[in-house]
């Protein structure tokens, strides 16, 4: 029995369909290569440029990493993603998850991680030091949701922060999978609002905050184009300090 042909249209169409398939993926595995942090310790570095500071060291239990284009000029700062090496020798099926806190890349890798991040890789603890020996390794990963059980996304007042005349601080523990692309900081009595300034890698600054207690607005996004307004249930008082962290009491899922 003969087997149609199918015209140019029909495969201009099936092909279109996989173009799209694979382009509204966010589930699957991108192809790159990875190092490691060649003189730092064991956990990240507390000098990344997301300022998160020591916290960026030792937050996910020092599963950390640099990334070069994934860093989003600070966007990516506080993004999780698993990353999996291929060696099957040497090489977990799991692989890692690592948080990003630092910008950084080497000869055509994606991610600079710290040397527990990369050794966390291997398949055992015994095969952590041939993986490391490597140095730079080729892997794949994919952004996966942050998870930060029993902790609401707290404030972190920057040391060079002066009340009341300039206010600097990061967000930690942001779970989900979605970015922080703008925030805005309010008047609690009046609700005059004043849109910040990301002035790098994860810091918001204003040189003239608001007076009284201040209440935030952060706005997630997510891949697909949808945002959200997240309002924190707790503010941040109106004697705040430099160096101090606040808890917001709220938490997202996704």
């Amino acid at each position: 029995m003969a087997v149609p042909l199918l015209g140019p249209l029909v495969i201009t169409t099936l092909l279109c369909m996989q173009t799209l398939a694979d382009t509204s993926c966010t589930d699957c595995f991108v192809q790159s290569r990875a190092e490691y942090y060649p003189n730092s310790e064991v956990n990240g570095t507390d000098a990344g440029a997301c300022g998160f500071g020591s916290f960026g060291a030792t937050i996910n239990g020092g599963d950390v990493s640099a990334a070069s284009n994934l860093y989003r000029n600070g966007v990516g700062c506080g993004s999780c993603y698993q990353v999996r090496c291929t060696n099957n020798t040497y090489c977990s099926d799991n692989g890692v998850t690592v948080v990003i806190t630092d910008q950084g890349s080497g000869d055509g890798t994606d991610f600079v991680l710290s040397q527990r991040a990369f050794g966390g890789m291997a398949q055992t603890s015994d095969k952590a030091p041939y993986l490391l020996a490597l140095g730079i390794v080729d892997i794949e990963y994919r952004r996966v949701s942050c998870s930060y059980p029993n902790k609401n996304i707290t404030i972190k007042i920057d040391e060079s922060s002066s009340n009341p005349n300039y206010l600097a601080f990061v967000i930690w523990f942001q779970q989900g999978m979605r970015d922080i692309t703008a925030v805005q900081l309010c008047e609690t009595q009046n609700f005059v609002c004043k849109l910040l300034d990301r002035t790098h890698g994860a810091v918001w600054t204003t040189t003239s905050p608001p007076s009284g207690p201040l209440s935030l607005r952060m706005l997630f996004s997510a891949e697909d184009g949808d945002q959200t307004w997240v309002v924190p249930s707790s503010n941040i008082p109106e004697d705040w300090k430099a160096g101090e962290t606040y808890d917001s009491g709220v938490q997202v899922d996704k």
